[in-house]
């Protein structure tokens, strides 16, 4: 039962949600809670795991790979425990970030019907049922992103939601392929039977489809261009919660994929995976440089971080892999971080452009604080998280030898530095432009719902890279069972 919470208590909150109709109090008490007992649930799920090793759960006593299965090893605990955890801060920040209008629009039965299908796809034991849950991901992100129909709202969502759908086409067309030659969905029933029958051509055609699939939600290069076209256009809080999960979500369906299905990873996808995380890495943070809205700035930091990743996972041994993992926990909570303050600038001063603001450093230095820990642990500055999660990926590809991919990022981080420097002098140390208003509704200093999460948030950065050694070890753990897909076939198909 514990293995299905990822799904249920989202599903139960958004039944909840619905019967209360649109009383804002109540939709805000539920909405908040259910992402508290979610994030309770993950905490319980990563004990449970890291005490009995990978959890199992048949649906309806089927065994696989007949029925529907549940999966959570320990890469699937952690994915939820930090998209839980971070999703409860931007809940928090939407109480008083999100307008009432777009609160009595059910902008939580949403939040929640976007959590499910995250959670469904992390735990996910069949490749149709993946799909299933990306597809509630796209559109519950899409009702999210258009929450309020302005007009730059609906253009940045026919963006996003044509791309995002034309991904799931893709990904459907490998499920086709893949299921007509072998008869299966199953992950591990799949993974071992493409081990035995040698099917090395049908794996690389249909696993083409694939990982253009996963490209597109990932937003890798060149699939990258539907993300800057459209994370600016929605409320930040909004924003933020898509920077937390849903290119995360499509690295998750890489890494989960990679090591099933690849043992020894052949020249041509390491190659094809290297060439493109340097192109994700340098076009993201080379576009991001030359922007003044903090939003884009943002946003394009998502692609080429998204770029380490993707190297992490090219360079393919176990600490790379484990790498990666902490790179990709780091982000989450740092790009979160740096979203949500920068709504509170937007809250301060009434826009994004850093030309129309600044002087915030003077007036709230404890803004500048907030904004400062995840800046820099983005920028990968000691002893912040990011220094950590780069230190690791660097070495693994010093120790793979592959030294053109790692100078490129160690360059991209130095650009990386540059952008965050931009935002602070620009936001917060030249002084504030002479038309420069705050709005007269709602005092900064009074949204407190709004500065704990980023508190939090930039703190745990910190946290994060303090207890660098402690995680990576657990993180390695995880990249261990990776690398033996045999402990999760073996944990899938033991009879019930």
């Amino acid at each position: 039962m514990i293995t299905a919470l990822p799904i249920l208590i989202p599903l139960m909150v958004v039944i909840l949600l619905l019967m209360v109709g649109r009383k804002v109090y109540w939709l805000k008490l539920i909405g908040i809670s259910g992402a508290f007992l979610l994030f309770l649930a993950s905490l319980l799920i990563f004990y449970t795991v890291r005490q009995e090793g990978i959890l199992v759960s048949q649906a309806g006593g089927w065994p696989a790979p007949y029925g529907i299965t549940l999966v959570i090893d320990l890469l699937s605990a952690l994915m939820l425990l930090i998209s839980s955890f971070t999703a409860f801060l931007v809940g928090v920040y939407a109480l008083k970030g999100i307008d009432e209008k777009r609160h009595r629009f059910r902008f939580f039965l949403f939040f929640h019907t976007l959590m499910m299908g995250v959670g469904g796809a992390f735990i996910a034991g069949d490749i149709f049922n993946m799909y299933v849950w990306f597809e509630v991901m796209v559109m519950s992100s899409f009702v999210l992103i258009t929450l309020g129909s302005e007009k730059q709202q609906l253009e940045g969502g026919i963006k996003y939601v044509t791309m995002n759908l034309m991904g799931s086409f893709l990904f459907l067309a490998g499920i086709g392929l893949i299921y007509g030659k072998t008869g299966t969905l199953n992950l591990a029933d799949l993974s071992m039977t493409v081990r035995e029958s040698d099917q090395t051509f049908l794996m690389n055609s249909s696993f083409i489809l694939f990982f253009m699939g996963f490209g597109i939600k990932a937003a890798i290069f060149p699939f990258f261009f539907w993300l800057p076209s459209s994370y600016h256009t929605p409320p930040v809080t909004i924003t933020a919660l898509f920077a937390a999960l849903l290119t995360k979500v499509g690295v998750y369906g890489m890494i989960r994929f990679f090591t099933l299905y690849i043992t020894d990873i052949n020249p041509f996808w390491q190659n094809l995976l290297l060439v493109l995380a340097a192109l994700t890495m340098v076009i993201g943070v080379l576009t991001a440089a030359s922007q003044y809205d903090i939003r884009r700035i943002l946003s394009f930091h998502i692609i080429s971080q998204i770029g380490y990743m993707i190297m992490g996972l090219g360079f393919y041994s176990a600490f790379a892999l484990a790498a990666a993992l902490f790179f990709m926990m780091h982000n989450i909570l740092a790009k979160t971080g740096a979203f949500l303050v920068g709504g509170l600038i937007q809250e301060k001063t009434g826009s994004f452009q850093l030309k129309s603001i600044g002087g915030l450093f003077k007036e709230h230095p404890w803004l500048g604080l907030f904004f400062f820990l995840p800046a820099m642990a983005l920028a990968g500055v000691p002893p912040l998280s990011g220094f950590f999660g780069k230190f690791f990926l660097i070495k693994g590809g010093f120790e793979g030898q592959h030294f053109l991919t790692t100078a490129i990022a160690i360059w991209v981080s130095i650009v990386t530095m540059f952008s965050m420097i931009k935002i602070w002098n620009e936001a917060y140390w030249k002084p504030a432009p002479k038309d420069l208003h705050q709005p007269a509704s709602h005092p900064l200093r009074l949204k407190r719902t709004m500065i704990v999460p980023v508190a939090v948030l930039g703190f745990s950065t910190l946290l994060f890279g303090l207890s660098a050694g402690w995680f990576m070890e657990v993180l390695q753990e995880a990249a261990q069972v990776l690398k033996q897909p045999e402990l999760y076939i073996e944990a899938v198909l033991k009879p019930v």
